[in-house]
């Protein structure tokens, strides 16, 4: 087990962990940003479609083009990461929080003045959705399904019926080859 000592822990290496931890660096923080993947960039990493940096930069990008942006201000950093890891308890004692992370090397105790909570948002659950049962073969949520076919290359079926409230979602999740696939209901 290794003990360290930070001003700022950040959880969470998307778009809001990856800006708060360069944020923090540029004042002067020694900062640690841990994530649970072994890729920085959260869910923009799956999200091939356009849209993203019209604010911030003025021109649009794919999500994984965005996200590169901010990686690469982060290597720019003095900010450690720990990638691959899990925050499995967090405290805090007076003035001194207590970050417990399990990584591929071992057990990490970190002891820090702040932390940054920046876990992302997740999608319902199936039971929240009402689709019973323990296993449910087959039946994905939208960030499951995206994340099969824009990183991992894996088609998710052959017949597809995509079941969501907002149609136009549908058209930004996959791309045109996979659409073509796919039999759309729309429910209101």
């Amino acid at each position: 087990m290794i003990e360290l000592n930070f001003d700022v822990v950040v959880i969470g290496g998307g778009p809001s962990g990856l800006a708060s931890a360069i944020e923090a660096d540029k004042e002067g923080a020694k900062v640690l940003l841990v994530d649970r993947e072994k890729l920085l960039g959260g869910i923009l990493k799956q999200c091939i479609h356009d849209g993203f940096g019209l604010t911030r930069y003025k021109k649009q990008m794919s999500g994984p083009s965005y996200a590169e942006l901010d990686i690469l201000a982060l290597r720019e950093s003095t900010v450690e990461v720990m990638s691959n890891a899990f925050v499995l308890k967090l405290t805090k004692n007076n003035d001194l929080f207590t970050t417990t992370i399990q990584t591929d090397k071992g057990m990490a105790i970190v002891k820090s003045k702040s932390v940054v909570v920046a876990t992302g948002c997740r999608e319902r659950t199936k039971a929240q959705v009402c689709i019973h049962g323990n296993r449910p073969s087959g039946i994905f949520n939208a960030g499951t399904a995206q994340n099969l076919v824009n990183l991992q290359g894996v088609m998710p079926g052959k017949n597809i019926v995509i079941l969501n409230k907002l149609f136009a979602v549908i058209w930004i999740l996959f791309p045109v080859r996979v659409q073509q696939k796919f039999f759309m209901w729309y429910r209101k």
